[in-house]
């Protein structure tokens, strides 16, 4: 079943690497009484990714939290280390979170998983952005090309604040 607006997302579990090591990120901690930007991308470095889609939530951070907005989030199906170094190599420390969803279990849950073994990639998540409201999506973005990142970009979440 894929996420849909109105529904409340699963339980979950990311990781998270601070100044103080690994952490365990629970998503009940992450949403709760919170309005939380959320968006994923297919892989850490990855052309579309790092040149595009994750610059424009990096440059557009606060006018996105001048809307009411908690926290951002990105979400990757990498592991730890690499959301770590590719959070170093942005500069994106303390901006946004840069949580590892290492094992894709809160992307099957959500329905967002997909095949990109073709690339090499293996299994991995779709391209989307979302509003969450206290555990609850309000607004949700999926790309419909994985090479873009128009409709789940930092413009298109502006506009919907």
């Amino acid at each position: 079943m894929t996420i849909s607006v109105g529904d409340t997302l699963p339980e979950a579990t990311f990781k998270e690497t601070t100044s103080d090591g690994m952490s365990e990120v629970k998503s009940g901690d992450l949403f709760a009484g919170k309005k939380v930007v959320v968006f994923a991308v297919p892989g850490a470095f990855t052309p579309t990714c790092h040149l595009n889609h994750l610059p424009g939530y990096l440059e557009n951070r606060d006018a996105i939290l001048s809307k009411g907005v908690d926290d951002i989030a990105v979400i990757s199906v990498n592991d730890a280390f690499v959301m770590a170094a590719w959070e170093k190599a942005t500069n994106g420390a303390g901006r946004i979170r840069y949580l590892s969803d290492w094992d894709a279990s809160f992307t099957k849950a959500i329905g967002m998983d997909t095949d990109l073994s073709a690339g090499t990639l293996g299994t991995r998540s779709k391209r989307y952005s979302m509003i969450v409201e206290d555990g609850k999506v309000t607004a949700l973005n999926v790309e419909d090309k994985p090479g873009e990142a128009v409709t789940s970009g930092a413009q298109k979440m502006l506009e919907q604040l």
